[in-house]
């Protein structure tokens, strides 16, 4: 049990803690305070496994599931944080708009399974796409270096440690197998970080600095505040994050001989909703299932819901030994840039296989994903597109994720569910591929 558990969190790891890194740094975290963020992070998807895995009361779909930080809401809380006067005040204003988009998904859970059918993979296809997109900038911004003011930002030496941390990954997964091609990413950080030891680009501060023993202190960043602006983007992020989740429960209920019916998906919806809200109690983010944990399930075929849980709590001891945390915070940016362009290229990589099921040459499916994706990269391509507009609407303009997942929404609303025949025929069309794509539509996939 102990090994399985800890194949889980090594499966995982990587995808777990890039999003502190992100927010993070777009928030001008010191180096103890990054690490600070990222063991919390490891806390709370701790707490969240148990609650899906062991489940309490009608909360919890009991399948071997992890959660951890979810990719999708990357995006929208750097958007915040730009769009935040005081720097120190984003991260309270990220959390108070996690805990209110959890609670508002937690009662929602219920009405949520039935609706489902109104995110078919054209729609989650075309946001895991975005997803992917916009996060990739950040890893082209980490392999140019630390800092973006220095002489030597974008210099040879960074721009190779992050092509041979990337040549490294692609190397373990082409010539390994089985759990060595599962930690990769993990493998890559790690050689990445010895490479440039000599280079002089290490920093081994934050270990030195942190605790070996430590508790997530609650609100240890100030206490939550609450904007309308950044509540209403992380809560679009909310659906998309449910969607993914209901449809990675479909995909591991048929792979454990144990079918998610409808009680399932929303006990399981709760499980989410409700570890999202109770995350920032303890400084962590949104959370929601690991879809390439369900491929190590189907891989080794160990089904057990006790080995997650196990995993969980490697998780929770991960999470209070903040020397552990801290040498996530060891990794050069390049090394980290490099790794990123896998992590988050496959991200983007997903959500194209998503789309390859979702019946693009049939009906107008292919005008919702162009339209889609021409909103959702408005704010990659054109920065400054918006800048006419107040600095609360930005807050969710600023996010393609948010933009587009509207975008896509109300596009395969009027093309496909509006009208008799069309919405039927749409609904027949997307009934089967929802199911056959399912373990390729969660933006934490990694490779």
């Amino acid at each position: 049990m102990a090994t399985t558990g800890l194949q889980h969190v090594a499966a995982m790891y990587a995808g777990v803690v890039a999003p502190p890194l992100i927010v993070g740094a777009a928030v001008g975290l010191t180096g103890t305070e990054l690490t600070f963020l990222t063991g919390a992070c490891l806390f709370t998807a701790g707490l969240a496994t148990f609650l899906q895995t062991l489940g309490v009361w009608k909360i919890g779909a009991r399948l071997p599931f992890v959660n951890g930080v979810t990719f999708a809401g990357v995006a929208p809380m750097t958007a915040i944080a730009a769009t935040t006067h005081d720097r120190s005040d984003a991260l309270p204003v990220i959390f108070g708009a996690v805990i209110v988009a959890g609670l508002l998904g937690f009662l929602a859970a219920p009405f949520f399974s039935k609706a489902v059918r109104f995110f078919p993979p054209v729609v989650t296809g075309s946001v895991i796409t975005l997803i992917g997109v916009s996060l990739l900038p950040v890893a082209f911004g980490w392999a140019q270096g630390p800092d973006p003011a220095a002489a030597d930002y974008g210099s040879a030496k960074y721009l190779g440690l992050a092509a041979a941390t990337l040549a490294l990954v692609l190397l373990l997964r082409r010539v390994t197998r089985g759990f060595v091609q599962q930690i990769a990413v993990l493998i890559g950080l790690v050689a990445g970080t010895l490479v440039a030891i000599p280079c002089g680009v290490t920093d081994f501060s934050p270990v030195a600095d942190a605790d070996l023993v430590g508790f997530p202190t609650p609100f240890h960043f100030g206490a939550p505040q609450f904007q309308l602006a950044a509540i209403l983007s992380l809560c679009v992020v909310m659906v998309v994050s449910m969607t993914e989740s209901t449809a990675d429960m479909l995909a591991l209920g048929e792979i454990v001989g144990r079918p998610a019916d409808e009680r399932t998906i929303t006990a399981g919806l709760r499980a989410d909703t409700l570890g999202s809200a109770l995350s920032p109690l303890f400084n962590g983010f949104m959370c929601s299932a690991f879809a390439q944990n369900i491929g190590l399930v189907a891989m080794t075929r160990i089904r057990s819901r006790f080995v997650v849980a196990a995993g969980g709590g490697f998780l929770v001891l991960m999470g209070l030994c903040p020397a552990a945390a801290a040498l996530i915070a060891v990794v050069p940016r390049p090394v980290l840039g490099g790794a990123g362009v896998v992590l988050f290229g496959s991200v983007a990589a997903s959500g194209i296989q998503t789309l390859v099921g979702a019946g693009l040459d049939k009906g107008d499916n292919i005008l919702v994903v162009a339209v889609t994706l021409a909103v959702g990269i408005v704010p990659i391509t054109a920065p400054d597109f918006y800048h006419a507009f107040p600095g609360t609407a930005r807050i969710v303009l600023d996010s393609g994720i948010s933009t587009g997942c509207v975008t896509a929404v109300l596009l395969n609303l009027v093309f496909n569910h509006l009208g008799g025949r069309r919405a039927a025929a749409s609904e027949a069309e997307a009934r089967e591929p929802a199911a056959t794509a399912v373990p390729l539509t969660s933006p934490q996939s990694i490779p």
